[in-house]
């Protein structure tokens, strides 16, 4: 059955690639209203694909925020129902002095497709939906019963998530989800995401009297809010990066040897890694800076600000000082817990009379796991292995992708990541890519999965629903 879908799809290419460059025009910005033309133009443009393709009650799920496109086929009685997720909204393009190309015009290089949105992820979603109309128009039905999820707020946090959930539960009953967000880990050696970090994060004001002194009256004599707060920042961690905070991360999963083969396992050139962006080492020295960034948490600042910005100068002493903060959690962690060590170690590093506020709560994502011996791995692996000659690598992901854990709390499934995005594609940054070869790769692969997956019953899902 995959092969004639396959060979549909390669007939198709490049009016799929089109459809691509179609929907990367849109600028379909989560985090920015002003944006707001392009999300629009991106759903409309979405659920009306997904009515051509063939899926049934195509809509959109509202839950106060960017609605998510939904469509679904459930026509294939006693086989595995899952959820195919991907997300329409993109990152800002800022800084557009930076890019080589306009972002939202697709441009064609090199064997590269650049624009904002290309790898993250509106490159794999296209593969994903195409590859789903490919059985339509081959076979007239799918190998599974299958439910589309495309969020509108991936980008932002996905702040109307659980609201979704919470109202359309019933339309999002699945035996797992396949998500085509979360790209492979390697230019090289193929991988399969099994999970990645958790997600908590806060944003701080900290002030030190009513109002802004004159700092040729006040300096010397009273305390700077910047000055504070960056005392206060630098004692979250100590001079080569170990992290200060007490009691943060007691609750972690202890890191397996298992994990920490799998982590070395890839080919990884920690200079390059750094050299990518002019870094510098940093970090707990116990652990490889790929354990670092995928195994174990951080806390991050984000931005801090306070007093004058402007041209020129201004010699003030600020009363009040801010700073946006994330952490990325390891499997384990509760994020109301983290965040609760995290204010109270800022609250004790406080000198007296200092004030501090906090804001942004915003209830945090946990790790989630795929099981070693779920079915949709070991499916996944023997297509992989299949493709490439060799068995994939499972790999955990730095990022976080707040749907796997939402959905795993609030839905009882797991996620497989199943993206072709590739780690050097410049995602968040100017000049953002996806590789045409992955986008080829990619409507061999989902198809070839797809396929195999209809192998299977629902039955051999059961034992995995939480």
């Amino acid at each position: 059955m995959s092969d004639a879908v396959i060979a549909y799809l390669a007939a198709e290419r490049d009016v799929v690639l089109d459809r691509l460059k179609a929907l990367l025009r849109m600028p379909s910005v989560s985090t920015d209203p002003a944006y707001a033309g392009g999300m629009k133009s991106a759903r409309e443009f979405l659920a009306q694909r997904l009515r051509d393709i063939g899926m049934q009650n195509v809509q959109l799920l509202d839950g106060g925020g960017q609605p998510a496109v939904f469509g679904e086929w459930l026509g294939a009685p006693g086989k595995p129902t899952l959820i195919v997720y991907g997300h329409y909204d993109v990152q800002p393009p800022d800084p557009l002095e930076l890019w080589d190309s306009p972002p939202f015009e697709p441009t064609e290089h090199n064997g590269r497709l650049y624009a904002r949105g290309a790898s993250d992820v509106k490159g794999s979603t296209t593969i994903a939906i195409e590859s789903i109309g490919g059985f339509f128009a081959v076979t007239g039905a799918l190998p599974i019963n299958i439910k589309l999820f495309i969020e509108g707020e991936e980008e932002c946090g996905s702040p109307s998530l659980r609201t979704i959930v919470e109202r359309y539960g019933d339309k999002l009953t699945a035996d797992a989800m396949l998500s085509a967000d979360g790209g492979r880990a390697s230019t090289t050696v193929p991988t399969l995401g099994i999970g990645g970090r958790g997600i908590a994060g806060l944003e701080l004001t900290l002030r030190t009297a009513k109002k802004d002194g004159h700092s040729g009256r006040y300096g010397g004599a009273a305390r700077n809010a910047l000055h504070e707060l960056a005392a206060l920042i630098g004692s979250l961690h100590d001079r080569e990066g170990r992290i200060l905070v007490g009691h943060f991360g007691d609750d972690a999963a202890p890191i397996t040897n298992a994990a920490r083969a799998a982590a070395a396992a890839l080919p990884f050139d920690e200079t390059q890694f750094l050299a990518d962006i002019g870094g510098l080492r940093y970090g707990d020295p116990a652990y490889t800076a790929r354990e670092l960034t995928t195994l174990r948490p951080t806390i991050e600042v984000n931005g801090m600000w306070g007093g004058y910005t402007g041209a020129g100068g201004k010699t003030v002493l600020p009363a009040e000082a801010h700073a946006k903060i994330t952490m990325r959690l390891a499997p384990g962690m509760d994020p109301a817990r983290a965040r609760q060590h995290l204010i109270a170690h800022l609250k004790a590093s406080l000198p007296p009379g200092v004030e501090l506020a906090f804001s942004r709560d915003e209830g945090g994502t946990p790790a989630p796991t795929l099981p070693d011996d779920h079915p949709l791995l070991l499916t996944a692996s023997r297509v992989q292995e299949q493709l490439h000659g060799r068995k994939p690598v499972l790999v955990r992901a730095g990022g976080t992708i707040p749907i796997s854990a939402i959905f795993r709390e609030m839905l009882g499934i797991d996620t497989m990541t199943y993206g072709l995005a590739m780690p050097d594609e410049d995602v968040h940054a100017p000049n953002e890519f996806f590789r045409l070869s992955s986008f080829d790769e990619g409507l061999k692969s989902w198809p070839l999965l797809l396929s195999e997956l209809g192998k299977l019953s629902a039955a051999e899902f059961a034992t995995f629903r939480h």
